[in-house]
């Protein structure tokens, strides 16, 4: 990179709110991150036995949901938004409580439709008018941090509670995870990679490792089958998700529905808020490392767009995992390997848009879908243990002062427990009993890392990245 493009974005080409990069003329496409995705493919094929067991679809059909989704997926960094698009993960458990309300068959896919739809609706409403950037600006600290805390908390017990994945998986998870956990945050391996080469290559594959080790540790421990490799093609079914799935097979859900469904929404909502933020929080720090390239994320451009994708997908394949702004474990993966500096990664885009290339390459694969299906729990465990990691950290960073954090603390417990709803109710009586007046302000005791002077830290130009602001204050 020029040392006239010190601080710029990478090139694009405006569209209204919008900032079309193609692959290969916009930005260089990344191998690394490219064969991750391949694997991790994993990961979205494990929204198939969601739809399963709460809809009663076929295999195949879902197969489509999930193929179209993955397509949508590339709309986020063609358009501008640095990030890796995924679920609505710590919502998925709500929204599956919600369905299940209702009997199996139409009525079910019914409340589906109408809250998928809504959702999408009133997110593209909110990037539309610019009211989704003055929400992240005017929310009180402390009940961001108790969303995003409580995300992170949600993620976690999502696997080890009764029933959970770790119930299941208990060997492969323990020691993938940990592993990945180790190559990911650890600062041993940080160190090592700045001294041996060997290493720093071996870190640009992010976790894709760790899922090829999953798919042999699994088995050995008699935790999974070992995988059968079918070659070919993968056939969804996209006759049969358009007609006993959708509204051209079912019509449109009734009135009632969407009144229903209301609540739910909002909730859920609450959910993708604390994910808008978490992203920015991410992203935000990976500019303070990198500080060769503007990375532009805006809310309102977010919303648009994963707004569209639900919208989009509650009329042509809804999606019980939902269309979400992030997939905090990937665009952590990424952004560890982007704070390396040029050398490592060129640009933000590079990375995220070429994760999402090799999922969808890998979802067209059968063989790549036949051999990490044994493993699809292990790959969820991983990502919502990850999710939760990170989650919690930024949310405890988000807080300004030692009574937000006990608020926090609070509301990301309720939220874990009794769902967004209780907890957004509870942070706005807390906020207010403790601040009063200033409610919208709160108070700055200088606790947290993000008050202090960020330090002027360059990258090296072959060794990977220097630590992040949030490590260095902890030291």
């Amino acid at each position: 990179m020029s040392k006239d493009s010190v601080g710029r974005e990478s090139p694009y080409i405006p569209l209204g709110p919008f900032k079309v990069r193609l692959p290969l003329i916009h930005y260089k496409f990344e191998l690394p991150d490219y064969l991750q995705g391949l694997l991790m493919c994993a990961v979205d094929l494990a929204a198939i036995p969601l739809m399963t067991e709460l809809l009663g679809m076929p295999f195949e059909v879902a197969l489509a949901v999930v193929m179209l989704n993955g397509l949508l997926y590339l709309t986020h960094h063609l358009l501008g938004d640095p990030t890796v698009p995924g679920w609505i993960t710590p919502a998925v458990p709500l929204l599956m409580a919600y369905c299940a309300q209702f009997p199996i068959g139409p009525e079910r896919v019914h409340a589906l439709i109408a809250f998928q739809l809504m959702l999408g609706v009133f997110s593209i409403a909110l990037g539309a008018t610019g009211m989704a950037k003055k929400v992240v600006e005017y929310v009180p600290s402390a009940i961001k941090s108790g969303i995003i805390v409580g995300a992170g908390l949600s993620a976690v017990s999502a696997v080890f509670q009764v029933g959970g994945k770790f119930n299941v998986l208990p060997w492969t998870i323990s020691i993938t995870v940990g592993i990945a956990f180790y190559l990911i945050f650890s600062q041993h391996f940080n160190a090592l990679k700045q001294r041996n080469r060997f290493w720093w290559n071996f870190a640009k594959l992010g976790i894709l490792p760790i899922v090829l080790l999953a798919v042999v540790v699994a088995p050995l421990f008699g935790e999974a089958p070992w995988p059968t490799i079918q070659w070919g093609i993968s056939k969804p079914d996209f006759a049969g998700l358009w007609s006993n799935y959708t509204v051209f097979g079912l019509g449109m859900p009734p009135l009632s529905m969407f009144i229903s469904a209301l609540p739910t929404m909002l909730a859920v909502y609450i959910i993708v808020f604390g994910d808008v933020l978490s992203a920015k929080s991410l992203l935000d720090e990976a500019e303070h490392i990198r500080t060769d390239e503007n990375v532009d994320y805006n809310p309102d451009r977010a919303h648009l767009i994963f707004g569209a994708r639900n919208a989009f997908m509650s009329i042509f394949g809804p999606d019980v995992a939902m269309c979400g702004p992030k997939w905090a474990a990937m665009l952590v993966v990424v952004i560890e390997r982007f704070k390396g500096g040029p050398k490592a990664m060129k640009s933000i885009i590079g990375g995220v848009g070429s994760f999402r290339w090799g999922t969808n390459t890998g979802l067209l694969l059968l063989p790549v879908v036949t051999l990490v299906q044994p493993i699809l729990g292990v790959a969820l465990a991983l990502t919502l243990l990850i999710q939760g990691y990170v989650s919690v950290r930024l949310g405890i960073l988000e807080a300004r002062s030692q009574r937000d954090l006990g608020i926090a603390g609070v509301i990301g417990a309720v939220l874990a427990i009794k769902g967004a709803s209780w907890a957004f109710a509870i942070g706005v009586v807390l906020c207010l009993l403790i601040y009063g007046k200033n409610f919208f302000k709160g108070e700055n005791d200088g606790t947290f890392a993000k008050d202090l002077p960020v330090p002027d830290i360059k990258p090296e130009p072959v060794k990977p990245a220097v630590r992040t602001v949030a490590e260095t204050v902890v030291d």
